[in-house]
């Protein structure tokens, strides 16, 4: 059996009932001005989360690369076309088609 999924509109409505019933019992809410921030010092530079320098853990990747390369099939050398002969219109004084010959360029 599927359980039913609420609209937004409900979960909206239910969760502005919550806020409603908490106010009722006495609980109050804090506002906060805008542009604070939740950090203890905030005129500092964020603090790294990751330790250690990056530059001391890295592995020199040129061999590894190039033990990949190696192992590629080695590409196919494209072999020079035969240039084939061609049709060329023999023109005469005027521009006027005389004949066709076959050349090799």
């Amino acid at each position: 059996m599927i359980k039913p999924t609420k609209t937004r509109r409900q979960l909206h409505k239910e969760l502005e009932q919550q806020v409603q019933d908490f106010l009722h019992q006495g609980g109050h809410v804090n506002e906060v001005p805008r542009g604070l921030s939740g950090r203890l010092d905030a005129n500092s530079p964020l603090i790294s989360i990751f330790d250690g320098s990056s530059q001391e853990d890295r592995t020199p990747l040129p061999d590894v690369v190039a033990a990949i390369e190696a192992r590629k099939k080695p590409q196919l050398a494209h072999k020079p076309k035969k240039l084939r002969p061609r049709k060329k219109v023999i023109l005469d004084d005027f521009g006027q088609p005389l004949r066709w010959e076959w050349v090799e360029e």
